[in-house]
């Protein structure tokens, strides 16, 4: 999108990548962005990346379906311009859009224990990185941009929502980014021992840099269970799992190797929608452990997002590690080929590069 003071307050013609069926390559075409209307603004995007719920979401054919669509939620760019009643934000301002709201007033807001909106309906928030002691590093933005939903997602999941202790033993299933940034997360809160799971036997040397100490590789596993077998390394379970993959299965193992009395467990992957989750009752009723789902990883954009990117300023948390593959706008599917053939961890989508 090219703007400058003169688009203000008018439509805006700009390519768009554009799923328009199920299954299909994307296709680059013409389209018309509208002015921004009331608490709206309109970005100038400068690069995006691709997570694996892009690729759910573009062969998706039951609801919530919707062809022609445009695919993108990790995302960094420039304000163009803002529409009434929007302040925080001024054309020029570097922003990354959240899709969690974040009103700032409302019970839920103020609450400790949610990060969810109650004010205001879904919609594109902006959190600004320009607060971090004057230095809004171009290479964080990037990084911190498609890092935003997957790496940020999961390294909050770890921080926030599971609130991983020093000294413990955690559990990760499924050693994709989000499985990597999920013991990154694990590592950076100083757990003790991080149990990798995951067919592709080359993820532990891998996952080795964020934090990884042991591996399961369920085809090795002979008649046992991963979980078994996660249950006897353990002796009695992993204080932390993380299911990071989007397969029920996954979600029903990593709940039943969580240890009895005070274990957590939380999903993070991304499955098809309505797909149902069975658990025993006995192990739900007398295992005091807890199963919860980690949107946006428990995370508070404005609180919580520019405290990481000061850790990752100050060489504590690793991100520049999830960067793998580069490419043009133009070369968008070469970045889908790359996400599904497990090639790449993140590769950075670049609009006019």
């Amino acid at each position: 999108m090219n703007g400058n003071s003169s688009t203000a307050g008018k439509p805006i013609r700009c390519k768009a990548a554009i799923c328009r069926k199920a299954g299909d390559r994307l296709v680059i075409e013409e389209v018309i962005v509208a002015p921004p209307s009331r608490h709206e603004l309109r970005i100038k995007i400068i690069c995006t990346a691709l997570c694996q719920s892009d690729v759910i979401f573009s062969k998706l054919v039951d609801p919530p379906a919707i062809y022609p669509r445009i695919l993108g939620h990790e995302a960094i760019g420039v304000v163009e311009s803002v529409g009434e009643d929007v302040t925080g934000v001024k054309p020029g301002d570097t922003v990354i859009p959240t899709f969690m709201s974040d009103c700032g007033d409302c019970a839920d807001c103020h609450s400790e224990k949610s990060n969810l909106c109650s004010t205001l309906p879904p919609r594109e928030d902006k959190t600004r990185f320009t607060d971090l002691n004057g230095n809004p590093l171009y290479h964080l933005f990037y990084i911190s941009s498609f890092s935003e939903y997957t790496v940020v997602d999961s390294v909050g999941a770890a921080w926030r929502t599971a609130e991983v202790e020093p000294g413990t033993t955690v559990a990760v299933f499924g050693l994709g980014t989000i499985g990597l940034a999920a013991a990154e997360g694990a590592r950076l809160c100083g757990a003790k021992r991080i149990i990798g799971v995951d067919v592709n036997p080359d993820k532990f040397e891998m996952g080795k840099k964020f934090g990884l100490t042991d591996f399961v590789n369920p085809k090795t596993c002979g008649d046992k269970s991963v979980s078994e077998v996660i249950l006897e390394m353990t002796n009695g379970g992993a204080d932390y799992c993380f299911e990071c993959v989007g397969m029920a299965s996954l979600v029903e193992e990593a709940f039943a190797c969580c240890r009895h009395g005070w274990g957590k467990t939380v999903v993070l992957g991304v499955d098809k929608p309505g797909t149902p989750l069975k658990f025993s009752s006995t192990d739900v009723l007398r295992g005091h452990k807890i199963l919860t789902g980690a949107l946006y990883g428990g995370l508070k954009a404005k609180r919580d997002v520019p405290i990481l990117c000061k850790r990752y300023l100050d060489k504590e948390l690793q991100l520049d590690e999830f960067v793998t593959h580069s490419v043009k706008f133009e070369e968008i599917n070469k970045a889908f080929d790359l996400l599904e053939e497990g090639k790449s961890l993140r590769c950075v989508i670049w609009m006019d590069k």
